[in-house]
């Protein structure tokens, strides 16, 4: 090995822990982190400044007002995006890229048409609640919502109603499954900051969001019976579509409009693939000895990583090379789940900065301190905290990043097992599902694209948020119960 090399590993395996040149007391690192919190709030919704850049340049000033030495903060810098992008950019990517290939293939006009079918016209809104749940899974909330807004259009056409009256529910639980359940990034972001076992939250949340799904139908079917005023623009929209329009014949490429569009058993399929994978390997794991060969078998088919890729590949094989697509086409629509997730993944890596500047500074000790000394447990301080971090800025992963940063030593040091960090990991994404309004991007999505007035918006969506938000703290809380946290 070249010397220089060999000793500059050596220097760095070497390297003593970074920590604060003067070590301040707990009132006053409470103070920054509250000081940097508010700065970070102030910089995002006062002065629009992207999430990425504001969680970064509040990191920074936070280890500067916290003593860490100049020369080692962007060693910190570092090693916060390193820490967390490690575990979340590929599962991230990949989940983009499974939920745009099944978005392309016309496979979620497939799903809503299957359903429809089976339920009958008159079920349609528990139809395509049963869709938006199956959707939500591989594909990102906003897309879903637009994917399926022609079927919600076609069939709010066909009975006369206003399309909050099938849209509704549907996007309240695609929202809930956005925020809880992998391969979302919030919630991967969440588990990669406190190291939490994704297989157990695939597993503890999709149980959690099947009543949620109930819920969202039964509360949106009461705020539904009362008359809404549908915009102008989106009443011309409805009016332009017909039956016709149900399903896209697939991606728009050679010999497109001569191959049918895909079964809905092979989206389902699909979608449950990774999942299935996933649990599979989770309860290997579980159940095998760790000295046992098939230990790391199960280990190794059960990594989110791999069950993703495993996938993606069934994808390319089921839908583009069984439809006829090109490889250049193939190719481009790949390239083209990326470019979306771009933003996303600089939020979720500056996330890690803050929560690493957080430990590395002692303002992460402090709080958990100072939390303990208050005797409310974890869980219910994550809730707190993300769900009102969400009210003020409005990005859901923002809320789930920086309150797992806030509270990374408190579970850290807490003696807690992997099922009950996986509970608080969901509980704080159920905090992030609350009081979506005029801060959060999907909140226009929803009203724009379902002709609600903000008044109206508010008084629906906001509402049937944070009712599915506080129903699903007080699932995960059960949840909470049974793996023993009351123990602690």
């Amino acid at each position: 090995m070249n010397p220089l090399v060999n000793s500059l590993m050596v220097g760095a395996a070497d390297a003593p822990a970074i920590k604060p040149a003067v070590e301040l007391g707990t009132p006053l690192l409470l103070t920054i982190a509250a000081a940097g919190i508010a700065l970070l709030l102030v910089l995002i919704i006062r002065f629009k400044i992207q999430a990425f850049v504001a969680l970064l340049a509040v990191s920074i000033l936070v280890g500067v007002a916290a003593q860490i030495p100049l020369k080692d903060i962007f060693t910190v810098v570092t090693n916060g995006v390193g820490s967390t992008m490690g575990k979340v950019a590929l599962l991230i990517a990949l989940g983009a890229i499974l939920g745009r290939m099944i978005e392309v293939s016309g496979g979620v006009q497939s799903l809503a048409t299957h359903f429809t079918e089976k339920l009958g016209a008159k079920r349609v809104a528990v139809a395509l609640t049963a869709v938006g749940f199956l959707v939500a899974i591989p594909v990102f909330f906003e897309v879903g919502v637009i994917v399926l807004v022609p079927i919600v259009y076609a069939f709010a056409k066909i009975a006369k109603v206003h399309p909050i009256k099938f849209g509704l529910p549907m996007a309240g639980i695609m929202l809930s499954i956005h925020v809880a359940v992998p391969p979302h990034p919030g919630i991967v972001a969440g588990a990669g900051v406190f190291g939490a076992d994704i297989g157990l939250i695939t597993m503890i949340s999709l149980i959690i969001c099947i009543p949620l799904g109930f819920l969202s139908y039964w509360v949106a079917s009461i705020m539904n019976r009362k008359e809404y005023e549908l915009l102008p623009g989106v009443k011309q929209q409805v009016e332009e579509f017909g039956s016709d329009s149900l399903v896209r014949v697939g991606h728009e490429g050679p010999g497109a409009r001569a191959i049918a569009p895909p079964r809905p058993g092979l989206i389902m399929f699909l979608i449950a693939a990774p999942i299935v994978q996933i649990l599979l390997g989770t309860v290997g794991t579980l159940t095998i000895a760790k000295d046992n060969y098939w230990y790391g078998v199960a280990s190794f088919i059960g990594n989110p990583f791999f069950a993703l890729l495993v996938a993606v590949a069934l994808s390319f094989f089921l839908l583009a090379v069984r439809r006829n697509w090109s490889l250049k086409e193939t190719g481009e629509i790949f390239e083209g789940a990326l470019p979306p997730i771009a933003s996303i993944l600089m939020v979720v890596a500056a996330g890690g900065v803050f929560g690493e500047v957080l430990r590395t500074s002692g303002i992460g000790a402090a709080l958990s301190h100072t939390l303990d000394s208050l005797g409310l447990p974890v869980i219910v301080l994550g809730f707190i905290i993300s769900l009102a971090l969400r009210a003020a800025q409005g990005s859901a992963t923002v809320a789930i990043v920086t309150t797992t940063g806030l509270l990374t030593s408190a579970v850290m040091e807490g003696g807690y097992s992997p099922a009950q960090i996986a509970v608080i990991v969901i509980a704080i994404g159920f905090g992030a599902l609350g009081l979506s309004h005029v801060t959060d991007a999907g909140f226009w999505t929803v009203i724009r694209y379902y002709g609600l007035t903000v008044s109206d918006g508010l008084k629906t969506w906001t509402v049937l948020t944070t009712i599915l938000g506080l129903a699903g703290f007080v699932l995960t809380y059960v949840a909470w119960i049974l793996v023993g946290g009351l123990a602690h």
